[in-house]
């Protein structure tokens, strides 16, 4: 089984993962840096050339076309607007959001004009945050507090829940 990890942006999943990979004995792969390697434009881009919208088909057919193996595999955050995707992540895997308070997000992130993040017209942080947590809770098989927590911390919490839930 995979381990997909969810979360908002700066949450921390491409942090985690390859701790959480190397421990684990899996593969790492992170859906960014693979659209990234697929279309060869940093994801902020082609956002801003592109759109939203077409960042959104991009992202769901790079997840979609790949067939992961025994990965722990981080997502970009908007992969939850994908039924198609979540559903093929999850296929395969056991899906953890990494949940981090708002305003730990926000001071995380920084400069959001930079980080590829995928925003509506008019969309702030606070309403981006508001949209997706439901829609992470909705797909995530565990959920796990990162808040105020540093990496090692984080993934033997993981690494404790997976075993439980098996």
């Amino acid at each position: 089984m995979n381990i997909v990890l969810i979360g908002m942006p700066g949450a921390g999943k491409s942090t985690l993962g390859p701790p959480l990979a190397r421990t684990l004995k899996r593969d790492f792969i992170d859906t960014d840096l693979l659209i990234q390697e697929k279309t060869g434009r940093p994801l902020q881009e082609i956002i801003d050339t592109q759109g939203t919208e077409a960042f959104k088909r991009i992202e769901e057919a790079t997840i979609v076309c790949h067939n992961f193996q025994n990965a722990v595999i981080a997502t970009g955050g908007s992969v939850v607007y994908y039924r198609r995707a979540m559903e093929h992540l999850s296929r395969n895997g056991v899906v953890v959001y990494i949940a981090i308070p708002f305003d730990e997000m926000a001071e995380r992130l920084g400069n959001i004009q930079t980080r590829g993040i995928v925003l509506k017209t008019g969309q702030d942080l606070h309403d981006l945050y508001t949209e997706r947590v439901p829609l992470y809770e909705k797909y995530a098989d565990i959920t796990i507090d990162c808040s105020a927590s540093d990496c090692e911390r984080c993934v033997g919490d993981v690494i404790n829940t997976l075993q439980k839930f098996r």
